[in-house]
């Protein structure tokens, strides 16, 4: 096995390669880097792959050298500007990939297989110079990262998992106030509450929660895909009118698609709930930043043409703000604040459950009709 390069070593040769500036979306396998470059403010969260490529775009054309960080799992969001902009404009950047799925799909998740098999294929159809990093020949990889940049062209270093180290990060503050929302508990309180609704869970730990607390049929796991799980939830809702869908996001999944929040403003789906989980915070690729921070959520819900926007902050009112999104004319978004607690981790869904099988048992259950769908007329 090769070495692993120390994180600040790894930074220390972006910067003599000139990198001063870093965008992405994070990845537990880059959390180092990620945690340095922000704690020397040079880093700019961004929302999906293609935003950030985006802006590492214009900081190229503002004469400042950048990358970006990701994995491959959001390979797809960055194809586009990839494609359209940096190519046909000439404009260099080095993206820094993590490999999920690679080089042994057996190894990883499930959702990561088709991707971690094709990303080197779609780099070579696009005629997109790349370097697999092998720690011991960094200075190698950034070499040829140079000659593409001399050339106009952007660059690709592919991560392996576990090629950089990680950094020390202060723990976070003690356990939170009583009065404060877990996932756990938020998760717990909607199985309560929870029938015959279908129920979307967002990629990450949510939909690990879901399943620990009550694993049924009616609910859809989504494992990859992120920031889509309200936009199944829609096709759900219009598919089934008669019977409510429930979506369980997360803050950084929403916000990666916000657009989608119009689509669904629009559509006037009324048995449509899309709970967003805002612990401010990537928790499973390590607790990054996201910016829900500065968004306010009652006046974005509002704008996206959503019908009822609630918000809970505080546990004792948590039972009953999830009864009234329950049985309110949707669409209903509801914002939860939610405190991190990433020592809690549970086993994903396909540890059971295979990912056909999520969703042909699924199907079965959200096409079998309830009371209410044979009453209705």
């Amino acid at each position: 096995m090769s070495p692993q390069i120390p994180a600040e070593d790894f930074v220390d040769a972006l910067r003599s390669y000139g990198v001063r500036n870093v965008t992405g979306v994070p990845c537990g396998h880059l959390a180092g880097p990620w945690t340095l470059f922000d704690n020397a403010g040079d880093l700019t969260p961004a929302v999906s792959e293609g935003a950030a490529l985006a802006i590492a775009a214009g900081w190229e054309l503002g004469g400042q050298t950048s990358a970006v960080l990701c994995q491959n799992s959001g390979f797809g969001n960055l194809l586009n500007p990839l494609a359209s902009l940096l190519l046909p404009y000439r404009i260099p950047v080095l993206v820094i990939m993590t490999m999920r799925g690679w080089p042994d799909q057996d190894e990883d998740e499930p959702q990561h297989a088709v991707m971690g098999a094709s990303t080197m294929g779609l780099l070579d159809a696009l005629d997109v110079p790349y370097e697999v990093l092998v720690p011991e020949k960094l200075s190698q990889s950034l070499a040829r990262a140079a000659q593409a940049r001399a050339e106009r062209r952007p660059c690709f270093l592919l991560v392996p998992r576990g090629s950089i180290g990680k950094v020390a990060v202060a723990p976070a503050g003690g356990p939170p106030a009583e009065e404060r929302i877990t996932r756990a508990r938020l998760v717990s309180a909607l199985m309560a509450e929870l029938a015959d609704e279908l129920l979307v869970t967002t990629t990450g730990y949510l939909s690990r929660q879901a399943h620990h607390e009550r694993d049924r049929p009616g609910t859809f796991y989504m494992q990859g895909s992120m920031g889509h799980a309200v936009a199944i939830g829609m096709g759900l809702a219009r598919a089934r009118p008669h019977r409510r869908t429930v979506v369980l996001d997360g803050d950084g999944a929403f916000l990666m698609h916000l657009g989608t929040g119009s689509t669904i403003g629009a559509s006037g789906a009324r048995n449509l709930v899309h709970l967003v989980v805002d612990n401010g915070c990537y928790e499973s690729t390590g607790c990054q930043a996201t910016t829900s921070g500065h968004v306010d959520w009652p006046s974005l819900g509002r704008g996206l043409g959503y019908r009822s926007v609630l918000t809970c902050d505080r546990l004792p009112r948590l039972a009953a703000t999830l009864r009234t999104a329950l049985t309110a004319e949707g669409p209903v978004l509801v914002a939860l604040t939610v405190v991190p607690t990433p020592d809690e981790v549970h086993p994903r869904a396909t540890a059971a459950l295979g990912l056909p099988e999520i969703a042909e048992r699924f199907r079965a259950a959200g096409q079998r009709a309830t009371p209410s769908e044979r009453e209705a007329p």
